[in-house]
Order: structure tokens, then C-alpha cells, then sequence
């Protein structure tokens, strides 16, 4: 084998397609270790296998694909998106190399034991109920979330796979008709990573804000790379659909509040190592987590970070991994935004095939736009938005003054509508 140095990333896709050019910058050649078969079709647009000098494909052998990436002796084995992190934690461990370990794995990716890991560690979470029975969900939301509901509020209940990606499968459910309904159209079908969802996982709904906490970690230190406030908008009949996030300042009573809840979270699921994705809500009882991701944020945010900042989670998990005295001599340090930033997710109105945009435009003439990362182009089938993977276009806002960037995100919130879309 060469000399040269390897790094190897489990299902480099979406986010992390980014670490191999990052890590070749620094001289290391890297391997992909493919944990399917075939790529989910929902992430092959986002794969560059010429990034790679080699690739694995793991058969369901554990040991077998760890002998093979042994060959290859990478200085460091990490996951590129949830799919990728459990096979990451088995073959970090098997080939000794810096790790979460295997013991806490599944806490990381099952979305039920992860809750009731933090919970078990008595830290505020939600109720939640996992089955297989449709009665016995519906008699769980009578004696628990019915029988709780007050405050005006209403019984509200999110139903969801135990293992998946996005917003994929995710109901919101307010009284036992739609819990039905959503419960059969979850059970026994595969979600988007190609998993069948033999069990429905309920959880009550958090009234709050919902945030971001984005971290790299090496040997238990947890350093904030950067924080967000996310929207969400009732649209195409789906309650609290995603429709953008844009950046917070690293300090301030919210953030304090915040990044200690997220940083417990981590050391509770064993995070010790690499790179970490926490979504939470602020409730009226103080935050409350609504699951954590062993790796990368999603939506290519950790990119837009590095255009607010001049660094983002890409080059943090980069030093953790393949430069760690450098890690350690910064951690600790806030990030200083030198142009606040923001997502945008357009949402379809409805489906057919696109003819244009022909408001795009006037979204590109806005003072803080930044660029329009278009999925869906003229002539090809248009999808209505009903979650992360029907999202058409992602609009990204870039300014040194965060109000020009909350000004124009409203007003391409006003343009997204029927009018943005010509469809046949």
C-alpha cells in the first residue's frame, strides 16, 4: 500500500460529501465504505465517488468490512450521515481507532432508546410510546397525552420512524382519527434510508421554539461551532413543515441555556468524538431534546457556516480527527459571525412538471441573497412539499446585518407560492 495517509468516511452523502475534498486539502487520501448496497436514492445526486481513492461496500459482515478497511490503515473512520453511524462505531472500534465505541450505538440512532437514555439520565424529555399495535397507541394517547392536555393546548402527539433521516414520515396528530391514520401509513413501510418501520414511534408534542446545536467533540471536550433558530410554517396540510433557519450569535442567555442542555445530551449518549447534530425545542419547562445525530448537520448548513464565520464544523471535525493538538489549543473559542446567514426551503404548492420560476429573479435581486441550490430544474417532475426530500429549492441569504437577512427572508416567503411556480 502507498504511505500516504487515509481517511475513511462511512456514506459520504449530503453534508458529508464535503469532508473528502476538506481532508484531502491536509494531504489524506480517502476511502468511502458504502453500508448499503445501493446509495439511498434520496442522497445519490450528493455522492462524488471521485473523491475517493477506493471504495467498500459492506455486506453485513462487520468483521469482514473492518478487515478490508484495515488494508487500507486509515488514521481515522467516521460517519458522513445517520446512516453511516452506527457501522462507523462498530468499525472506529474493531480497528482501534478514535471512537464513540459500539456500547451506546444504538441509543444514537434509535430515536425511542435515545430518549429514554437522556431521560434514564434525568434530563428533561419527552413522553413517548413505541409499538406495533395500533389499539395500543390509541389507549397510550388516551391515559397520557389526552388525559395531560391542558392550557388550552391541544393533544397533540408527533408520530415517526425509529430510524430515519430529515423529516421523513414525521405526523403531527391531534386527535385519534388522524393518529390512525398516520399510524397505518407508517407501519410496515421502508423509510428514507430503505428501513423498514416495523414499529411506530409516538412522542408528545413540545410547545417551543425549535433550535440547532451544532458541535465537534474529541475525547469528551464539545466545542460549539455554531447555533440555530429554525421556522416552521403549516403548509400542503402538514403542521409545522420546515421552511428555513438562520444563524444565532454563539453567546446570550438563550444560547448558554441551550448549548449546556445539548452539551449533557452528549455526554449522556456518549459523544466523545467527532462531529454532532442536536435538535431541540425551548419549552415553558426549559429545553427538551428532539433527537441528536452522531454527525454533520444536514441541509449543507455546515457550508453556509463557513461563509458566516470562515470556519464550520467541516474544518473542526477535519482538526479533531487529523489534527487534534490544534483542536485542543482552540476549543473553547466562540465563533464571531462576520455575516449572518439563513436557509430557505421553497415550498411547492402542488405537483405536475415545472415549466420555471418566473419569480426567481426577484428573489436573486434581494440585498442579502446568496445563492438558490436548485433541485428541481424546468422540465422535470415537481413534487408538492411535504418534507425535507420535496423541497424544490433551498434559498440561501448572506448579510453583515442579520436584519437585511430577516427582511428578505420574509419576502421570499411572501414571493414562494402559486406565483413562483409556472407547472403544467
Amino acid at each position: 500500500m502507498s504511505a500516504r495517509r487515509r481517511v475513511a468516511i462511512v456514506d459520504a452523502y449530503s453534508s458529508g460529501r464535503r469532508l473528502a475534498p476538506l481532508f484531502r486539502e491536509r494531504g489524506f487520501a480517502c476511502v468511502h465504505i458504502r453500508s448499503t448496497p445501493v446509495v439511498p436514492a434520496v442522497y445519490a445526486p450528493s455522492f462524488v465517488p471521485g473523491d475517493f481513492d477506493a471504495e467498500i461496500v459492506h455486506d453485513g459482515d462487520p468483521e469482514k468490512t473492518a478487515a478490508r478497511v484495515a488494508e487500507h490503515e486509515p488514521v481515522a473512520l467516521i460517519a458522513g450521515i445517520e446512516s453511516g453511524v452506527e457501522l462507523a462505531d462498530t468499525l472506529s472500534e474493531t480497528c482501534g481507532l478514535r471512537t464513540n465505541g459500539s456500547r451506546l450505538s444504538s441509543a444514537r440512532r434509535d430515536k425511542h432508546r435515545m430518549m429514554e437514555t437522556v431521560r434514564e439520565a434525568g434530563l428533561r424529555a419527552a413522553r413517548q410510546f413505541l409499538t406495533a399495535d395500533e389499539d395500543a397507541l390509541l389507549a397510550w394517547y388516551d391515559t397520557t397525552i389526552r388525559a395531560a392536555a391542558g392550557d388550552g393546548r391541544p393533544a397533540r402527539v408527533v408520530l415517526k420512524p425509529v430510524k430515519s433521516a430529515g423529516n421523513d414520515g414525521v405526523f403531527f396528530c391531534d386527535d385519534a382519527d388522524e393518529l390512525r391514520s398516520a399510524f397505518r401509513s407508517l407501519l410496515g413501510t421502508d423509510s428514507a434510508l430503505a428501513i423498514r418501520n416495523d414499529e411506530v414511534l409516538a412522542q408528545e408534542y413540545l410547545f417551543g421554539g425549535e433550535y440547532y446545536v451544532n458541535t465537534v467533540s474529541l475525547d469528551g471536550v464539545h466545542q460549539v461551532c455554531d447555533i440555530w433558530k429554525t421556522s416552521h410554517i403549516n403548509a400542503n396540510g402538514v403542521r409545522d413543515l420546515l421552511d428555513g433557519a438562520w444563524l444565532l450569535d454563539r453567546h446570550g442567555p438563550l444560547q448558554e441555556k441551550l448549548t449546556r442542555y445539548a452539551f449533557s445530551v452528549l455526554d449522556v449518549l456518549g459523544i466523545r468524538h467527532g462531529p454532532a447534530h442536536t435538535e431541540l425545542k425551548l419549552t415553558p419547562d426549559g429545553p427538551c431534546l428532539i433527537e441528536t445525530g452522531a454527525r454533520l448537520c444536514g441541509g449543507d448548513l455546515p457550508w453556509l457556516v463557513r461563509k458566516a464565520v470562515g470556519e464550520s464544523q467541516l474544518d473542526w471535525t477535519a482538526d479533531a480527527y487529523t489534527d487534534p493538538e490544534r483542536f485542543r489549543a482552540r476549543a473553547g473559542e466562540p465563533y464571531a459571525v462576520r455575516e449572518y446567514v439563513s436557509s430557505m426551503s421553497l415550498i411547492a404548492p402542488r405537483s405536475g412538471t415545472l415549466l420555471g420560476y418566473p419569480r426567481l429573479e426577484e428573489v436573486k435581486a434581494l440585498e442579502s441573497f446568496h445563492e438558490a441550490k436548485v433541485s428541481v430544474n424546468a422540465g422535470q417532475e415537481i413534487r408538492r412539499s411535504v418534507t425535507d426530500f420535496t423541497v424544490p429549492m433551498l434559498v440561501d441569504l448572506a448579510h453583515p446585518v442579520q436584519d437585511v437577512v430577516l427582511r428578505d427572508y420574509a419576502t421570499v416567503r411572501y414571493l414562494d407560492g402559486e406565483g413562483f411556480y409556472d407547472i403544467a
